[in-house]
């Protein structure tokens, strides 16, 4: 069989097969920004123009944001070229192609992506990619993409999945208590091996033929974390969606959050849960609940796809955003674990809870460990850190802090650092320099 110049195989990770790109990609979350969140299907070549613009002038390029991301509508309604069967960007949207914007974000050092859906339709009703797959890989490829979100609307009959996983549904959330389905409906029985669902396959389908291609084309499934993707994402893509849709709410950043804390075990290098795209700078987040959010995303190791437009977002949120600390932590390249929950708080008793997930997390990093301590409560309240409950710490060892919001230097502290946390806001510190005692 003829390798295409980027290969792409199979290799493992934390005991769970993962796709992995020759020259690197995917290794490590992808930073970048979408165009859903801000505009939906709003969108047009000045807007994702404007966009790559705005990672430039605003520091984002420098910190490591390189994808720009346009999401849904992008294409003629109307559908295929009769021809080529190619997908037809909408011109008045788009009157350089899609080639030319990409011609044009690439001048800039940045990368560019692109969407379609893994059904008939897209979720908004455009043309999509099942049936289609290899030329809609080499069409993509020979326009300088260089990735792909791939979504899960309008899947044909032919390729449903005999059975369904039972997966929580913030908008439904009655059929999923402490993880478990509680009423009736066709739920694949425990045990089930989705690796040899329809959707498993759909999936591959479109990894075989970005694989094929001369061409890297970072692979995101949006599978909305249904169908037990959680046992093939790895081997199919390099990020896969664990969730149904964010919105701009604390309430699905903490179900997501929720969601994602039962799937950290196997997460390393090469294949990541996406917890879904920022909401921060969007409106509907305070300062301490974008705090929160961003922190655990990037705690989590799940991609960070800018959702906001950076020419209207606060100085507040493109701090958050750009916080050195949290980004070295996603995108360390010696330690690719994500920061796993210590303690649950509010949730002892370590069971599922939407609205209260586990408040108490740590990781390690080539910077020292990340301690997290989120506020889920209505009111501030004191939070304490004891050292002897967070792994790779010492209980009475002393160590160097870093406020990780603020950059001070907190001096050498002991046994236990105790800090005030506003309502749904996270304390984020680095601990470094251990001296035990």
């Amino acid at each position: 069989m003829m390798m295409s110049l980027k290969t792409a195989f199979l290799v493992s990770a934390s005991a769970v097969l993962a796709l992995e790109w020759s020259d690197g990609t995917g290794k490590l979350p992808a930073l970048g920004w979408n165009s859903w969140n801000a505009y939906h299907c709003d969108i047009n070549e000045t807007r994702i123009l404007d966009a790559a613009n705005a990672i430039v002038k605003f520091g984002f390029k420098d910190a490591g944001y390189e994808y720009v991301n346009i999401d849904d509508c992008w294409s003629v309604k109307t559908g295929r070229d009769r021809r080529t069967q190619q997908l037809v960007p909408d011109p008045k949207r788009f009157p350089s192609g899609i080639s030319g914007v990409a011609n044009k974000i690439h001048a800039l050092g940045l990368k560019i992506g692109i969407y379609s859906s893994a059904g008939t339709r897209t979720c908004a009703g455009y043309p999509a990619s099942i049936g289609y797959e290899s030329i809609d890989a080499a069409t993509w490829a020979a326009w300088g993409i260089d990735y792909l979100k791939y979504d899960n609307c309008n899947v044909p009959s032919n390729w449903t999945d005999a059975c369904n996983a039972c997966v929580y549904n913030l908008n439904n959330p009655n059929n999923y208590v402490n993880g478990t389905c509680v009423n009736s409906g066709n739920y694949c029985p425990g045990g089930y091996d989705y690796t040899r669902s329809n959707s498993a396959k759909r999936y591959a389908i479109m990894r075989d033929a970005l694989q094929a291609q001369n061409r890297t084309i970072q692979y995101a499934l949006c599978s909305w974390g249904s169908a037990g993707v959680e046992q093939y994402g790895n081997a199919t893509g390099n990020s896969w969606r664990m969730s149904d849709d964010i919105q701009d709410g604390f309430k699905y950043v903490t179900s997501i959050l929720n969601m994602n804390s039962f799937n950290l075990n196997d997460v390393d290098f090469w294949g990541h849960p996406d917890a879904d795209m920022l909401e921060v700078g969007n409106g509907g987040l305070s300062v301490a609940e974008e705090r929160t959010h961003f922190a655990f995303w990037a705690a989590m190791k799940s991609p960070l796809l800018i959702g906001t437009n950076l020419y209207a977002a606060s100085d507040e949120a493109k701090s958050i955003l750009l916080n050195k600390y949290l980004l070295a932590f996603n995108q360390d390249n010696v330690y690719g674990a994500p920061a796993k929950p210590w303690k649950w708080g509010t949730n002892p008793d370590f069971t599922f809870n939407a609205t209260n997930p586990a408040e108490f997390w740590s990781g390690e990093s080539q910077q020292g460990t990340l301690v997290l301590m989120m506020n889920t409560l209505a009111v501030s309240r004191d939070m304490t850190a004891n050292f002897g409950e967070i792994p790779s710490l010492d209980a009475d060892g002393s160590y160097k802090v870093l406020d990780v919001w603020t950059g001070e230097d907190l001096g050498s502290i002991t046994s236990s650092l105790t800090v005030k946390v506003a309502s749904h806001d996270t304390a984020a510190f680095l601990f470094t320099s251990g001296l035990s005692q």
